[in-house]
This record gives structure tokens, sequence and C-alpha cells, in this order.
């Protein structure tokens, strides 16, 4: 342990900056965690279950929660972004900007106040699909477990509700942007993912159909913290599910979208088949696929769904989705290659395995950094002091995320103890 060294400045506080943070400080080093959203967790606390032993996000998250919260070593900055990254290694200096929460966290604010209010916002953390007020809790498992104020949405009858009923100091409509400037010796970027955007891909109707949803909506209708409590159902009618269509590689290992493969669908679309079968035994689901890719031990889940009598795969590649207006069911085109047959089955609803496209493809790390063809950072970088984790770096999974990021941990300490 280098007592003297400065800061490691962990750019995003998913799974992977979660991990690059516990793993770092554990040693004794100083860590600096940013992350956008007001909470942390990134896309892993939306999903229902992990794949392949079906234990809930709660399972992981909770223990590195506790492992943040009682190190001192850890500075959490959430509803923040790096702006700006100037220097080198072992003496670089990053200004960090931080959105108002207008929440103080000094005093208890609860559900109860926010009960009181009219205003009313769409839910992201359950993707649109759903309201909260807005003064709300992110979600239950939330760190920092802090509520939120939407400014945007709050009306002025209810931003004097919260006058009266919350404790004084307790919100603060007044709070605005403020800029902080620290030095560190090197940077973590774990900036993760976001999934494809399946509007793109007119012929599976996504965004035309309202039974037509992606894997990550899938997530959090299967999820009891989502906007059906859980229940696999139709968002053009509430009913249940009863034949769901899996489309692998929608949009992805094309070269008018994504041409590479995103290395977890097929896992994630085998776990969701199982979450459809266990809420009732008569739903059946069929998986179009181009191939399975279930690596190592991996392939026994699938060996597992195959033995499912309700469960059915076609090789071949879906060329077209289209409504039936009146019941909103949908009819898919598809030639199944092994048969040479061409099909067309109905289906309550479809699922699009769309694939993982990296945040860095959208929104740049402000420092010159190399990035590939597809906006992933080159895992080294060609900067000494600078370097990637999980999804920022590449496709996978989280298992191979947390060993990615505890990696880019022991780098980094590397890097500080060259500093000697």
């Amino acid at each position: 342990m280098n007592a003297d060294a400065k800061p490691i400045l962990i750019i995003g506080g998913g799974i992977a900056g979660m991990t690059a943070a516990v793993e770092a400080a554990e040693i004794g080093y100083r860590v600096v965690l940013v992350e956008k959203e007001p909470f942390l967790g990134g896309r892993v606390v939306r999903v229902h279950q992990y794949f392949p032993k079906m234990c809930p996000p709660a399972c992981g998250f909770e223990i590195n929660v506790r492992r943040i919260r009682q190190n001192p070593r850890i500075t959490v900055h959430t509803l923040a972004a790096v702006e700006e990254i100037s220097g080198e290694a072992g003496n670089f200096k990053a200004r960090i900007r931080i959105r108002p929460r207008y929440v103080t966290g000094e005093y208890a604010v609860d559900d109860s106040v926010a009960a009181q209010l009219t205003s009313e916002r769409d839910n992201d953390f359950n993707l649109g699909m759903d309201k909260t007020k807005a003064l709300y809790m992110p979600h239950d498992m939330a760190y920092p477990h802090v509520h939120v104020l939407d400014r945007d949405a709050l009306s002025d009858a209810d931003a004097e509700t919260l006058k009266n009923a919350c404790p004084p100091g307790a919100i603060d409509l007044d709070m605005t942007e403020r800029e902080i400037s620290v030095d560190v010796g090197a940077v973590i970027v774990a900036t993760g993912w976001r999934p494809y955007d399946a509007t793109k891909l007119d012929n599976l109707g996504f965004g035309q159909y309202p039974n037509v949803i992606t894997n990550v909506v899938m997530e959090r209708l299967a999820a009891l913290g989502g906007p059906t409590g859980g229940k696999i159902v139709r968002p053009s009618d509430g009913k249940p599910a009863d034949t769901v269509a899996f489309v692998q590689c929608a949009g992805s290992r094309d070269e008018n979208h994504l041409p590479y493969c995103s290395a977890v669908c097929c896992m994630a679309s085998l776990k969701q088949v199982r979450f459809l079968r266990e809420q009732n035994e008569k739903y059946r689901a069929t998986v179009f696929y181009i191939d399975i890719r279930t690596i190592g031990y991996l392939e026994k889940f699938y060996y597992d769904m195959l033995e499912d009598e309700n469960v059915s795969f076609t090789k071949g590649k879906v060329a077209k989705i289209s409504e039936d207006e009146a019941s909103h069911d949908l009819l898919l085109d598809v030639e199944d290659t092994l048969s040479g047959e061409i099909l067309h089955e109905t289906f309550d609803m479809v699922v699009l395995a769309t694939g993982i496209v990296p945040n860095t493809a959208d929104v740049k790390i402000p420092f010159e950094l190399k990035y590939d063809q597809y906006g992933f950072i080159d895992g080294s970088t060609d900067v000494d002091g600078v370097y990637a984790a999980g999804c920022a770096k590449h496709p996978c999974d989280v298992s191979r995320t947390t060993k990615d990021s505890t990696a880019a941990a022991l780098r980094a300490i590397q890097c500080l103890n060259r500093g000697k």
C-alpha cells in the first residue's frame, strides 16, 4: 500500500465500478466513485435474476453496498459526471459536475410525504412503464438510500406542500449544480452499456406494436418491483402472455446494425424463458436463433431448457413481425434453416434480444483515448494510468465484469505505486 498515493477516479457506479472501488479501497487506496444516476448499481440492479443460479441482484449488490458504506476510503458522487480530465499518470486532475438532488439527506423524508403530491414523472428505473411521484426513491435497494426530487415535474402547488410537510432543511428547491475538482493518480473507466435501439429494426415492429418488447423490458416485467408486480403480461391489454417468441440477435451479428455478438443475449433469453415457465406451467416459449452460444458450464442451463416440452427452438432469423390489429397478436415470418420451411407463427408477445452498446459510443470520456469502431475503449488504452473495465471495454456478463474490474483496480494500484 502507498499511503501517500492520490485517489483512483472511477467513472461509472455499476457493477464494474463498484467492484473496482471496493477492491482498491480494501487494500488501502482511496477511491472517488462518480455515477451519473442518483443511485449505484447500473444495469445489474434492474435485472430480475442472474444466470445461471437464478438469484436476485440483491445477492451481490447488498454486499457491495455494505463494503462501500463501511469504507471511509471511498467517496461516492451520484448525479455526477466527469467534465474534464487533464494531466498524466500519477498526476491527473478531474473536474466533476454534480446535479442537484433537491433532497439534502439531513432529515428524514419518506414515502408518506411523496404520497401527498399529485405531480408525477415517468419511472426511468422501470423504463418508463409506470409512474412515480415527483419526489421518489429510485428503487427499494437504492444507494444512497435518499429520495430524489424531479424539480421539472414538480408543480407549484406541490412545492408548497413539500414546504409544509417536510422538516426545515430537508428539501432545498433552490439547490443548483456545483463543480468540484479532484487530484487523482489513476482513472478507471467503467461506464457500462445501453441496449441497442430496437426502433431501428423496422421489420421487427418495436415501437409500432405494443406487444413487441425488448429483453431489458422483460427483466422489469418479471421483477417484483417492476410495473406489473412481477407478472409477465402483454402491454397492450394486461393479459397473460401464454405464448412468447424470443427473437435472438435482434440487430446483432448484422452489418446494418451491430456486426458483433454481445456474448450474453442467449443466456439472458434462456433465463427469461425460465421466468415465463415458472409463472405458469402451461405457458409456451419459442426461441428463434442463429446460434445458441452458451460457453462452458452455462451449457448445462441450455440443456435443461431443451428438456422442457413447452419450450421449442427454431434455427432461423425472423424476417418480419406483423400485428393483428384487433387482437394485437403477433405474426412472425421466419425460415427454419434446418428444414427449409417458411414458418408463419402467431404469438401473444415477442421479446427481442437486443445487443450491448457501450455508453462510450455516445458520450466519450473527456480525455484523449482510443476507441474501436463500435465505441468500446481499448482495454489498456494508449494512456498510461487510464484503464477500462467491463462493458466499456467489451461485451461481457456480470461474472466476467467483476473479474475484469478487479484486474483494472490492480493495474491502477500498480500505476500509483510506480510513483513511490
